[in-house]
């Protein structure tokens, strides 16, 4: 059975494109779609060893901004509203 994904998430080859309730600013650029792509064990350990001792918060932070090819401050400074839709997307994967 296929998983009903909210309408702000779709799938494209890359993996999922999520539409954000406010844009980002990335490199000067208002964006409000941003796709993330699917995750592998490299990427869970290169958050883990990036954001060591610094908590889970900074590890999930660093693993979405790897998967959306974004800086993780960029990540940091979108709203909580956007930053769930985030996390909503990457649970997919995990599920």
């Amino acid at each position: 059975m296929t998983q009903q994904l909210p309408e702000y998430i779709s799938e494209v080859a890359e993996g999922y494109k999520i539409t954000l309730l406010k844009p980002l600013d990335i490199d000067g650029a208002k964006v409000s779609e941003i796709v993330m792509r699917e995750p592998t064990v490299q990427d869970l350990l290169a958050a883990e060893m990036q954001a060591k001792s610094l908590g889970a918060a900074k590890q999930e932070i660093v693993m979405f901004a790897n998967l959306c090819d974004v800086t993780p401050e960029q990540i940091q400074a979108t709203t909580l509203r956007n930053y769930g839709r985030l996390q909503a997307a990457f649970k997919l994967f995990t599920d």
